[in-house]
C-alpha cells in the first residue's frame, strides 16, 4: 500500500515573511510542489499569522488541484470561519495553544469528546473530511472513534526522537495504535519530525497508513537537494 505525501508549506511562508514582500512566492511554490509529485498541500495558519496567513489559505484554495489540508485549533473562532469558507478537502484539528512554537501533543479525546464531536459534525456537514491529532495511546484512539472523526493523525515526535537509538522500540506504540485504529475503521494519517531517515521504516511498521504530512524536514532537505528532487525522494520512501 502506498501512502500519500502532503507537503506542509508553512516554512516557505516563514521565509517569505522574514523579509517581507513575496519571495519566495508561496502560491507558486505550492503549485510547483504539486507538479513535482506531492499528492496534497498542508497549511497550518495560526492566529498570529507568523507563517501562513489567512489570505494565503483563501488564495491557495483557488489554485490547489490535489488534496488541500488545513490544520489548526478549532477553539479559534476565526479558524473555524476560515475552514467553513474555503471548504478544504480535509481539516486536521490540533490542540495548539496561542503562541505555541509548534504542535507538541495530541487531543485528550476522552475529556474533549463532546466538544470534538460537535465540531467534527459541523465540518462534516459541509463535506469536509476530518482528522484529529492524537498521541499513540489506545485510550485516545478509542476516544477518537467516539468523536465521529474520519481519521486520526498520529503525532510522531516521540518516534522521531527515539528512532536513532532504538527504532523498533520507538515505533511499537504506533504499530499498536494503527492496528487498533484499523479495527475501529479510523483512517490513519501521521506527521511531525518524519524525515528521509525515519520515514520508510515508520511506513513499513504502521499498517493502513494513508497519508503523511511533512514540512520542516522536507523544506530543509530541499536546500541541499532541490525542491523537485526532494519531493520525489520522499515519495519513494512511501512507495
Amino acid at each position: 500500500m502506498t501512502s500519500t505525501l502532503s507537503v506542509n508549506i508553512n516554512k516557505l511562508a516563514t521565509l517569505r515573511n522574514a523579509r517581507g514582500g513575496n519571495v519566495p512566492d508561496v502560491l507558486k511554490a505550492a503549485l510547483d510542489i504539486e507538479r513535482f509529485g506531492a499528492q496534497g498541500i498542508t497549511v497550518h495558519p495560526r492566529p498570529d499569522e507568523r507563517h501562513i496567513t489567512y489570505a494565503d489559505v483563501r488564495a491557495l484554495k483557488k489554485l490547489i488541484t490535489t488534496e488541500f489540508n488545513v490544520e489548526g485549533n478549532p477553539r479559534e473562532k476565526k479558524f473555524v470561519e476560515l475552514v467553513l469558507e474555503v471548504l478544504p478537502t480535509q481539516v486536521t484539528l490540533v490542540p495548539d495553544a496561542q503562541g505555541q512554537l509548534t504542535s507538541d501533543h495530541g487531543w485528550d479525546t476522552v475529556a474533549n469528546r463532546d466538544y470534538l464531536r460537535e465540531t467534527i459534525a459541523l465540518f462534516q456537514s459541509k463535506g469536509i473530511r476530518c482528522s484529529i491529532f492524537v498521541d499513540p495511546l489506545p485510550r485516545m484512539i478509542e476516544g477518537a472513534k467516539e468523536t465521529g472523526t474520519d481519521r486520526i493523525e498520529l503525532y510522531t515526535e516521540s518516534y522521531a526522537r527515539d528512532y536513532p537509538t532504538n527504532h523498533q522500540k520507538a515505533v511499537e506504540p504506533y504499530t499498536h495504535a494503527a492496528k487498533l485504529a484499523n479495527q475501529l475503521k479510523l483512517g490513519i494519517n501521521a506527521g511531525h519530525d518524519l524525515n528521509l531517515q525515519n520515514l520508510r521504516y515508520f511506513k513499513s511498521q504502521v499498517p493502513g497508513l494513508l497519508e503523511v504530512s511533512i514540512g520542516h524536514a522536507l523544506i530543509s532537505d530541499a536546500l541541499y537537494y532541490g525542491l523537485e528532487n526532494t519531493v520525489q525522494m520522499y515519495r519513494r520512501e512511501l512507495a
